[in-house]
């Protein structure tokens, strides 16, 4: 059997504040939890009146003065949801003053007689709860913790949980400002990501990110503070130090800075709250480039177009004649167009350039020998052209003209990034050198030492004819 439950062990031990006043508002009793919140002890406080241990001036003191007198006069409950309130910090916890915010329940404790003997104040530091309400909805949704919720110990730990939670895991990054030297107060785990997880809170800005000061970002916080403006900034780059000792790295960021306002007007901080959009600027950049070689690109197709289509006419005997050969050379340079489309323009194997060109004969008639290489776009659309020439004169007067002829391909890459290639014709017709420069000489020459800025040498030796060049890959035009 248990004896008497002892009522003040019971006060003293419960898990959130309460302390108790006479009617003259002098302390009788607080618990441990409220000392401890406070940072008082009960022996700097015990029959003090309560405006003498906790001085303020102004709305503060004015309304909760009249929360006391409300409880004890009309001997009901009284609730404020939220009063700001700043308390003095005891010497040994650094002195001065700390700004919080509170929500209370002034209750009044009759005499046998009905009149109020005591008032039981049960509070709550909620403090950090409208820090991160501010964070989440803004400071004109202060009135959402006004209710009774905030008044319930359990339902204010929910409420602070759910919040912490919904700051610390938002998609953007965020972090609270404080003070002149804009110390970090609050940062969540995106803002921890985007500068490297350096731990942050509690130092000023200039100590905490000292790569960002002279980008220029001090000064505009500076602005910000000064002039109660928020400034909203799109696409800014900042170089950020986002592992230890490793180096700074860009990052492209749209952010605001949010200041955020007492209700006497001052700027006690900054809220800053955006996102990275990095990967966006990079791929906008991407598409202009893109966009920029697509032009530069459709300009080059037009320009040989319009040259192939001049000098076809101009060696073809019959509009039909004109016809096959002109259909021919757009196919060719179709084909290459399409074994660049299929690597997205990062360009196109010799081999496979080599292969549709010379797929339409026999295959046993053929030897490669070299490595197969990636070629640049602008190699690429060359040499396909030139590869075409060269195999329909092959079919037309050389080696693929007769049954007993082979074509010999061999190449190789020489630093630094050269490409050495030979095409040999042998078992053919008879070569003789041409009486006249036709168009397949001109366009192969032009190609290779016009487009490509390279060397090339046409041999028409007398067991078949030989074509020798060599480019760079590693040239840009």
């Amino acid at each position: 059997m248990t004896g008497p439950i002892d009522f003040a062990a019971v006060f003293d031990r419960l898990p959130t504040p309460y302390m108790m006043l006479d009617r003259d508002l002098r302390y009788v009793a607080a618990n441990q939890s409220y000392l401890d919140t406070l940072g008082r002890a009960w022996d700097e406080i015990a029959g003090a009146y309560v405006f003498d241990a906790f001085p303020s001036e102004g709305e503060s003191r004015e309304r909760l003065e009249a929360s006391f007198l409300r409880a004890r006069d009309g001997g009901k409950p009284d609730h404020l949801p939220l009063i700001p309130y700043a308390i003095e910090r005891p010497a040994h916890l650094g002195g001065g003053f700390e700004d919080r915010i509170w929500s209370a329940t002034n209750t009044p404790i009759p005499c046998p007689d009905g009149k109020t003997a005591y008032i039981v104040q049960h509070t709550q530091d909620v403090t950090a709860i409208q820090r991160l309400k501010e964070v989440a909805f803004g400071r004109g949704e202060m009135a959402m913790l006004q209710d009774d919720v905030l008044l319930r110990a359990g339902a204010a730990g929910a409420q602070n949980e759910d919040l912490r939670r919904l700051f610390m895991q938002a998609p953007s990054f965020m972090a609270v400002l404080r003070g002149p030297e804009h110390r970090f107060d609050l940062v969540n785990n995106a803002y921890s990501q985007l500068i490297g997880w350096r731990d942050v809170v509690g130092l000023p800005l200039r100590e905490a990110l000292p790569e960002v000061v002279e980008q220029g970002f001090v000064t505009l916080l500076d602005r910000v503070t000064a002039s109660a403006e928020a400034f909203v900034g799109r696409e800014i780059k900042v170089a950020l130090q986002r592992t230890p000792d490793g180096p700074l790295e860009d990052r492209f960021l749209d952010f605001i800075y949010q200041p955020i306002i007492e209700p006497d007007g001052s700027v006690s901080g900054v809220l800053v709250e955006g996102s990275d959009v990095t990967d966006k600027v990079l791929a906008g950049e991407q598409q202009r480039l893109l966009l920029d070689e697509l032009n530069h690109r459709v300009k080059n197709t037009l320009a040989t177009v319009q040259a192939i289509a001049r000098q076809t006419l101009r060696g073809a005997l019959t509009p039909e004649a004109f016809a096959r050969a002109f259909e021919a050379r757009l196919l060719a340079l179709s084909q290459t167009h399409n074994a660049l489309t299929d690597s997205q323009w990062a360009g196109a194997g010799l081999r496979q350039i080599l292969g549709q060109e010379l797929a339409p004969y026999d295959p046993a008639r053929i030897v490669m020998d070299g490595p197969d290489l990636n070629l640049p776009a602008r190699v690429a659309l060359s040499l396909g052209m030139v590869f075409h020439e060269l195999a329909t004169n092959a079919a037309k007067y050389g080696a693929l003209s007769s049954e007993s002829g082979r074509l010999l391909l061999t190449w190789r890459v020489d630093a630094p990034g050269m490409l050495s290639f030979e095409w040999r014709e042998a078992g053919g017709p008879g070569v003789t050198v041409p009486s006249r420069r036709g168009f397949g000489s001109r366009l192969i020459e032009r190609s290779i030492g016009g487009e490509l800025r390279g060397q090339v040498a046409i041999d028409y030796e007398p067991t078949g004819l030989a074509c020798r060049f060599t480019v760079s890959l590693d040239r840009v035009f």
